[in-house]
């Protein structure tokens, strides 16, 4: 006969029967009956399992110990059964009393492992003193699929970033109590703050045990800041405290780009920013006594702040301790704290460890002193003024052991290894750090974000720099087609391979697809629309000419060729079209430069020299209006450039400056002959040899205003002059201003400096003689003199090294003369605008920009009066 099994202990059901704590006194189970005891956690059920079962007897008011005859596991899926005994403690021959302690841990160990639902152990059968036990489970489901219902597409996909689900685990109470506190987060954060969130778990397919986890949100309405009310402020103005509250701000007409949502993560970290304002103006003691949110209504909260500002105090006397390198004199001086100044705790930080060169750290640093540290301590207070000691730690000198350079996956470990200026040997140099870190951005493989320094003391008093580096792409294509006015359609194709290397071009396993790694530069432009219009430029430059020293050689070849079609032809043969030429104009082009460091003033400056011969041809094209139609020119030049550049990166600078100052000059052939400056003699013979003497000024300066917020102010001057005052001023060189700056094709692609100028026509901005407006032979000649001044602010958007994007503002003003009489640098064409950029290492820089310009340009066919215009860019632009 079988028996009924009886229930020993549910989980589902002890800490109930434990509130009960009550006994019912048992003498015997009759078949189906359900009994509840409150002694041991548990319940007794007998159900028998077929018709001839008779019940299981227990006493529960009389335990009982027995010996286990049986262990059983039913309901298990996917777990193993044995696995699952081992968990229970519970062995075959075990002595436990019924009801007892013992099945009640069991169970909690069985459910301490969060793979079950819920437990039961049943006495399956009761002989005499021994038993048989069931262990009864019921599997968590397995998680198939998470749905999100009730918001939209978008915030489906951006949650499924946020809450990371892995499919298969378990659905616990634990998880989906993690994620109903993660949905909410996510909304509370974007300003839904009655958001509700409900979990429920569909059952998916059930030999599988699997299930779908449904969430559903009501996120509800944003709720919106109606009111802030600062209250205890008096020395502080209130609108430089809401300043300072960048994600905290209240309802206003006109508010777009800075949301009244309220966020109670952002609320907290502008009350911080508030404290830490009001430590940099020297209020030491300030603090937010309380502040509370309320609801205004279902949509809106009102916000009051009250703070205590505290006494403004303000430093009285420096001191010094532990310092036996330098003197308190030295050290106060390098400190830069003066007697009288506010107190601001984060303006000492600065001055102690600031700028690399000019702050107190450096001091010691510089000079190998790598432990160094110094602790400011308050000494006394007096009413509103503050003794302040510096405890300096000098420590011992460390020199620098070994270089260690890691992440350089493309580029060769000497390319990067010759711009690092901490070299083994040398004394540790914190400034020499920056340096390198600076030299490492500039070099364009790597991304400057990115770029890791970390010193590794060692136990003999020396010190390891580990520098890490992340590659990224550096090489650029220009794919790119337009329309260039009588030309038509013309197409560009350039290839710009910045970390080439000429060592490997016969080692073919290197080509990938060209051989990298060695910080060679090679660029290859072709640009034509057919016949009418070629132009194919080579360059190639060797940075470290030699390996040893930083003597950048560079070597270019370019040719032009533009043919003239008649046009009249058109009408009467469309097929005409490129074939009918009746004059060109040609230009070959070669240049050597050679270029090297300096190391006085200081070693951001650079020399460079190069010499260029150009050739031009003229077949029956009178492109200057001067006569000179048929014939050659040449053009003999030597160029000297001084610069200084110490901008921290390319891509986005944030801080440093570029200048640089260059003469152009040709041999004065005017000393040496007559055919320069003689009325008399042919055109032709009088422009066989080019003569001039060009100078250029160009000045950038980087600065960060606030944030990521960066000031950009640049200067450009030119000037275009003569040896001789009998000849004439050359046709050659000469300066086109407006517009994108863009070369352009066709009679623009003449040996001109093509010159920008947002907000007006390309090519259109120039100033006659005595007031008289140019003609348009006259713009297309150029000047001989300009100036042009920038101001812009850039913000980014991204930094991303496959995708630097940027946005700017700008005040722009230029002119161009063609008399140095009519010269006057206040003179100027105004304009203003905004505009965006975006950096793709495949493609360069890209930028678009609308410009308005404001003042009149007589003259002008196109456009005479005030107005604006969009512009496209392409290229970092000099000026």
């Amino acid at each position: 006969m079988k028996s009924t099994p009886t229930t020993l202990v549910s989980f589902k059901h002890k800490i109930l029967l434990a509130a009960v704590g009550s006994l019912m006194l048992l003498a015997e189970l009759p078949a189906q009956a359900q009994i509840r005891p409150g002694f041991g956690g548990g319940h007794i059920t007998t159900s028998p399992s077929t018709e001839s079962a008779s019940p299981i007897n227990l006493n529960y008011a009389d335990p009982k110990e027995y010996e286990i005859a049986g262990l059983t596991v039913t309901g298990n899926k996917y777990l193993d059964p044995n696995s699952l005994l081992s968990l229970t403690g519970l062995k075959v021959g075990d002595k436990i009393r019924v009801p007892g302690e013992g099945i009640n841990s069991a169970i909690k160990r069985l459910m301490a492992q969060g793979l079950l639902e819920d437990v039961e152990i049943l006495a399956t059968k009761v002989e005499g003193d021994q038993i048989s036990l069931n262990v009864s489970i019921k599997e968590q489901p397995r998680l198939y699929k998470v749905t999100f219902v009730g918001i939209k597409k978008s915030e489906q996909d951006a949650l499924k970033d946020k809450v990371k689900l892995n499919l298969g685990r378990l659905i616990s109470n634990t998880l989906i109590k993690n994620t109903q506190l993660s949905v909410k987060k996510y909304f509370i954060e974007k300003g839904y703050l009655n958001t509700k969130v409900k979990i429920i778990s569909v059952p998916t397919d059930s030999t599988r045990n699997q299930a779908t986890m449904r969430v559903s949100i009501d996120k509800g309405s944003k709720v919106k800041i109606n009111n802030i009310e600062i209250r205890g402020r008096e020395l502080v103005e209130e609108s430089k405290i809401r300043l300072k509250m960048k994600g905290t701000k209240q309802m206003r007409f006109g508010r777009l780009f800075t949301p009244s949502k309220f966020v109670p993560k952002k609320f907290e970290e502008d009350k911080q920013k508030i404290i830490e304002y009001y430590n940099k103006e020297g209020y030491r003691d300030a603090s937010i006594m309380s502040d509370s949110v309320f609801a205004n209504d279902d949509r809106t909260v009102n916000i009051i702040m009250n703070i205590d500002e505290g006494q403004k105090y303000y430093v009285r006397n420096v001191t010094w301790e532990g310092n036996y390198l330098y003197t308190d004199e030295q050290l106060t001086q390098v400190l830069g704290l003066k007697k009288g100044d506010v107190y601001s705790k984060e303006d000492i930080e600065k001055r102690k460890n600031g700028i690399p060169g000019s702050d107190l750290s450096s001091a010691y640093m510089d000079r190998g002193y790598l432990y160094f540290n110094a602790e400011d301590v308050i000494k006394s207070v007096e009413g509103d003024s503050l003794d302040l000691e510096f405890r300096i730690f000098e420590g011992k000198q460390a020199t620098i052991n070994r270089i260690i350079l890691n992440g350089n996956t493309k580029t060769s470990d000497h390319v990067v290894l010759r711009e690092i200026r901490t070299l083994p040997g040398q004394k540790f140099s914190k400034t020499d750090i920056i340096r390198t870190q600076r030299e490492l951005a500039t070099l364009g493989y790597f991304d400057p974000e990115k770029i890791g320094i970390n010193p590794v003391p060692q136990p003999d008093g020396t010190v390891d720099i580990e520098y890490t580096v992340e590659e990224k792409p550096s090489d650029q294509i220009e794919l790119s087609g337009g329309w260039g006015g009588y030309v038509g359609f013309v197409g560009t194709l350039g290839l710009v391979f910045n970390n080439f290397s000429a060592r490997n071009i016969t080692n073919m396993k290197s080509w990938r697809p060209l051989p990298a790694g060695d910080g060679q530069k090679v660029a290859l432009r072709f640009q034509a629309n057919g016949r009418q219009f070629q132009t194919y430029s080579l360059t190639f430059t060797e940075p470290w000419l030699g390996g040893r020293k930083p003597n950048a050689l560079s070597v270019s070849l370019s040719r032009t060729i533009y043919r003239l079609s008649d046009y009249s032809l058109l009408y009467s043969d469309p097929t005409a079209y490129g074939k009918n030429f009746y004059g060109s104009y040609g230009n070959t082009m070669i240049s050597l430069g050679l270029g090297r460091r300096l190391h006085f003033p200081d070693d951001y400056f650079q020399l460079s020299n190069s010499l260029t011969y150009q050739r031009y041809e003229l077949n029956n094209y009178d492109i200057f209006g001067i006569g000179l139609r048929n014939g050659t020119s040449n053009s003999v030049t030597f160029n000297t450039t001084l610069a200084r550049n110490s901008i921290d990166q390319p891509q986005f600078p944030r801080s440093g400056s570029s200048i640089s100052l260059s003469a152009t000059l040709t041999p004065p052939y005017s000393a040496f002959s007559n055919k320069t400056t003689s009325a008399n003699v042919d055109v032709k013979d009088r422009y066989k040899w080019v003569e001039y003497h060009k100078w250029m000024f160009d000045a950038s300066w980087f600065a960060t205003v606030t944030g990521k917020l960066v000031l950009n102010a640049r200067a450009h001057m030119g000037f275009l002059g003569r040896y001789n005052p009998r000849t004439e001023f050359s046709p050659f060189e000469r300066f086109v201003l407006g517009g994108s700056g863009l070369a352009g094709t066709g009679q623009f692609a003449l040996a001109q400096d093509i010159i920008g100028l947002r907000g007006y026509n390309d090519r259109d901005v120039y100033t006659g003689v005595n007031g008289i407006s140019p003609t348009a032979l006259d713009r297309s000649r150029g000047g001989l003199a300009f100036s042009k001044y920038i101001m812009e602010l850039r913000y980014p958007v991204s930094l991303n090294p496959s995708a630097t994007i940027f946005v700017l503002g700008f005040l722009e003003a230029g002119n161009n003369w063609g008399n140095f009489k009519y010269y006057n640098p206040f003179d100027l064409k105004r304009s203003a605008g905004f505009g965006a950029r975006i950096f793709m290492p495949a493609f360069g820089l890209i930028g678009i920009d609308y410009g308005y310009g404001f003042d009149r340009m007589p003259g002008s066919p196109t456009r005479p009066g005030p107005g604006g215009q969009f512009h496209f860019t392409i290229g970092q632009q000099i000026r």
